[in-house]
């Protein structure tokens, strides 16, 4: 060291970085080189003092370069001094660069979607920005390594492998189109990378089983979802219709929203969906009346669904659409040969209709992450762009591959600084290193930060969330009417919506249910009729016990006619539970009236017809016996009617009572069609109807039915066989069996006819209750008004009379004996007679023997000239005639 401080003036000056040599230089020494930026030079031998001390090395001497952090040198490492005074391999000098990391990129410059276009000097403008910062990447320089796509699966694959098996190595690869994201995606994870793309919109790319490691700055079809049911819930829409076109996008879009409108309580009530011609879809969505409509297709197949919107007449204030935002502003008014729909009526068709599309450029004035506002990044852009930026494809897709690169170098500089795990340098990855991967995908899992494009942060399936605008088609021309964001749940809300009807339509016709109410008028006519049925009932009743000791009451059964009128009474009092409905009692009375109906019917039914029965079955038993057992006719036990009627009345209080108990009748409602009111406003009436039902009401109407229609017929069949029978024990037996006639016919026609008219309240009602009033009246008429006729009329109800009406029965009770007893006396005569007739022959067979056999021994005897009488036996008797009790022989 001491040397080389003596020998230090006679060393030449060495070249700097840059490689010239010093004017100064000497063949016995070296000029020393200053240090390249963010680097060092070793000297070997010398320490730090002393080298600030010295201006030249000696001959032979190296100087090694370093560099700081994890940058690296560019050009020689080591030089040499040499004799003539210079370093080796001065023409090349030496840097301290940051190390690359590179990006695998597939722009689709051409093909279905050219976004490459604007979307390659977007990344281009993002690298140079990124790079340029020291407090991102500081040791780490990002290079884009990139081929075109043309948005073409198959030449995709092509640049895919040369980019995976030709260096160097990426770390990332960033696809644009959906379908060429969907092959990276698919392959990266077999190479451990992660996929980044700036252009793929497909729902399909969401699922993080088939592409674990794929993220997108460009939101899925599916973002517009939320908007929409935000949209529904925000005008208390739960009912909507959908319409799409049969490709996957839309097909895996609607997927989802059906999936959001579920949790959110709304309900997709049809579904429709077509592959070119959207006709017969249209039709079958104004056959189901669906008014809030999710149309999910390309703009050319737009302009066939609203030419057929127009046609079914869908449009109006009584619907509203919902459009996908990015069709060009004039979609429907440009010329399309595959219709035949004017432009004005296109115009007509899609006024009002509400699009929702992806916010791709912040709408605020704020700065980025990269110190720029979103205008002031279109003006940049511009400005590198080779043509008119409306001509440039992607251009509305270029903010989102921006801030796909500054998304990147977050999340790089997070795994490879302090947010990164101790040790991960960026410059060990390789295709078999996952866990560097693990490590960038946590960090880009975890991005947010204001971008160009708006708030960056992915969610659960890597894809971006973002705000969604808004927009409502007025007068021809989109208007904003409010921005949502996704991630805050934050509806901004311009009010500036308009609606054709001047509110928002319903999401369906309004049903207004509407009772069908018996008609009052009929109602309360037929209730005096049943009063003044009721009123009778009780007069008759009254007559008859006033009377009950009068001989012909009694005569009559007046405890079974008492009976009669206490079940008409009944029958009569059920009319009123018969017409009472949801216009005079509320829901929870419902079932008791029903009850009330069945038991007044069925216990007046019992009582009044069961004891009109009872006496024509008693009648009929007895005077059909025959002759040997007449004493039958003499004796008559209350007691045995009493408790026939009682037999009748207990079968039905067990059969009311189980049914009760069992299946309990209860309100039913029944309900018709829907019914358009004569006014031109959105409801429709829904007609309905209560009834008293219950579970298996047709099981037991069957059993009740069939016993009474039994028994009807059975009295009618007695009546009919009794109807020349004349007895004292039941003097009105003839009436019973009138009144008996009218029951039976007037309830075997009504009970058929009502259960066909119960949808028809009014004539349901007329046909039961009239036949209640009418049979009532009928049976109150015949039994007791002609009893009331002869007490007034012959005045027998009086003590002096009742001698006389006794006479009179006995009078009658001799008659009718008399008649027995001669018709058994001419039984007698006629064996009688029969028997006188056979003898009567013997004796003139024997008389003409005789006279034979005298002709022979005496000739005959002259007649008597005096006229006497002939001798001999007399004549037998011609004829037999009885008169009274007396029988005479007649002679010829």
């Amino acid at each position: 060291q001491m040397l080389l401080l003596l020998l230090a003036p006679l060393f030449l000056r060495l070249p700097g970085a840059g490689g010239a040599q010093a004017p100064n230089a000497t063949s016995e020494g070296c000029q020393i080189i200053h240090p390249p930026w963010e680097g060092g030079i070793r000297y070997r031998g010398l320490t730090r003092d002393q080298v600030k001390a010295i201006n030249f090395l000696p001959v032979d001497y190296e100087i090694e370069y370093v560099c700081r952090g994890e940058r690296e040198v560019v050009g020689p490492k080591v030089r040499k001094c040499l004799a003539n005074g210079s370093w080796t391999d001065m023409d090349t000098p030496s840097r301290c660069e940051r190390r690359a990391v590179y990006i695998g990129a597939l722009f689709p410059m051409s093909g279905g979607w050219p976004g490459g276009q604007a979307c390659q000097p977007a990344v281009e403008m993002a690298l140079e920005d990124v790079n340029s910062r020291r407090d991102i990447l500081p040791d780490y320089e990002l290079k884009l390594i990139h081929h075109d796509s043309k948005c073409d699966p198959g030449q995709a694959t092509k640049y895919l492998y040369e980019l995976l098996y030709n260096d160097p190595i990426k770390i990332i690869l960033m696809p644009g189109c959906s379908s060429v994201s969907t092959l990276v995606a698919e392959a990266a994870r077999m190479w451990n990378l992660i996929v980044l793309s700036y252009g793929s919109s497909s729902p399909a790319l969401s699922n993080r089983q088939r592409f674990p490691t794929f993220f997108r700055t460009h939101p899925s079809a599916t973002l517009h979802n939320p908007t929409r049911v935000k949209l529904f819930e925000k005008w208390g829409w739960k009912k909507i219709a959908t319409i799409q076109q049969t490709t996957e996008v839309f097909t895996s879009t609607l997927d989802d929203l059906e999936e959001r409108v579920k949790e959110a309580g709304i309900e997709i009530t049809f579904r429709q969906s077509f592959f070119s011609d959207p006709a017969v879809p249209v039709k079958n969505l104004k056959r189901q009346d669906a008014r809030i409509i999710v149309g999910l297709f390309y703009e050319t197949e737009a302009r066939k669904v609203f030419c057929e919107v127009y046609k079914e007449r869908l449009f109006g204030k009584k619907y509203v659409w919902f459009l996908i935002g990015w069709y060009a502003d004039n979609w429907f008014k440009i010329y399309d040969p595959s219709i035949n729909c004017t432009v004005d009526e296109m115009t007509q068709a899609v006024e009002g209709h509400i699009t929702t599309e992806i916010v791709m450029l912040n709408p605020a004035n704020t700065r980025s992450i990269s110190n720029m506002t979103s205008q002031e990044f279109v003006e940049k852009l511009t400005k590198r762009l080779k043509r008119h930026p409306e001509e440039t494809g992607g251009f509305q897709e270029a903010p989102l591959a921006y801030d796909a690169i500054w998304a990147l170098a977050l999340a790089l500089n997070k795994t490879s600084g302090a947010g990164g795990r101790a040790g991960v340098r960026l410059e060990d990855f390789n295709y078999n290193n996952q866990t560097i991967t693990d490590q960038i995908y946590r960090a880009m899992n975890s991005s947010s930060f204001e971008g160009v494009s708006g708030h960056v942060v992915f969610d659960a399936s890597g894809s971006r969330m973002a705000w969604t605008l808004i927009e409502q088609l007025q007068g021809g021309s989109y208007k904003k009417i409010g921005y949502y964001d996704s991630t805050k749940d934050d509806l901004s809300w311009s009010r500036t919506d308009k609606w054709i009807g001047g509110s928002p339509p319903a999401d369906q016709t309004l049903v207004i249910k509407t009772f069908r109410f018996l008609s009052q008028k009929l109602f309360i006519s037929v209730s005096v009729l049943s009063s003044l049925g009721i009123v009778l009932a009780v007069v008759c009743l009254s007559f008859n016990i006033y009377n009950s000791h009068v001989r012909y009451i009694q005569n009559s059964q007046p405890n079974l006619n008492n009976l009669t009128a206490v079940g008409c009474s009944l029958a009569l009092a059920a009319v009123f539970p018969l017409g009472l409905d949801g216009y005079h009692i509320g829901r929870n009375q419902f079932p008791f009236v029903c009850q009330a109906r069945l038991w007044l019917l069925g216990l007046g039914f019992s009582l009044g017809y069961g004891s009109m029965f009872t006496k024509i079955w008693w009648v009929h038993t007895v005077f059909t016996k025959k002759e040997e057992k007449k004493e039958w006719r003499k004796t008559l036990e209350p007691w045995k009617l009493y408790a026939t009627v009682g037999l009748l009345v207990g079968m039905d209080v067990l059969t009311l009572a189980i049914w009760q108990i069992v299946d309990p009748l209860h309100r039913t409602i029944e309900t018709f069609a829907k019914e358009e009111p004569k006014e031109d406003i959105d409801v429709s009436i829904l007609p309905q109807l209560e009834h008293c039902s219950s579970k298996k009401m047709n099981t037991w109407l069957g059993i009740f039915y069939g016993y009474k229609g039994l028994l009807l017929l059975l009295g009618i069949f007695l009546a009919y066989e009794t109807k020349s029978v004349s007895t004292e024990k039941i003097n009105d037996h003839r009436a019973v069996g009138m009144a008996i006639y009218n029951v039976a016919v007037l309830c075997l026609i009504t009970a058929p006819v009502t259960m066909i008219l119960s949808s028809q309240q009014d004539a349901a009602f007329a046909f039961a209750s009239l036949a209640i009033v009418f049979s009532s009246y009928i049976t109150l008429v015949v039994l007791f008004v002609p009893k009331m006729r002869r007490l007034i009329t012959r005045g027998e109800w009086q003590s002096e009379a009742q001698d006389t009406m006794k006479t009179g029965s006995s009078t009658n009770n001799n008659e009718e004996e008399k008649s027995r007893l001669l018709e058994k006396e001419n039984r007698e005569l006629e064996k009688i007679i029969a028997e006188k007739e056979e003898r009567v022959s013997e004796l003139r067979h024997q008389l003409q023997s005789r006279q034979q056999l005298r002709s022979r021994r005496h000739p005959p005897t002259p007649p008597d000239p005096s006229g006497g009488l002939p001798r001999g036996p007399p004549e037998p008797p011609d004829r037999l005639s009885c008169d009274g009790s007396r029988v005479h022989l007649l002679y010829k």
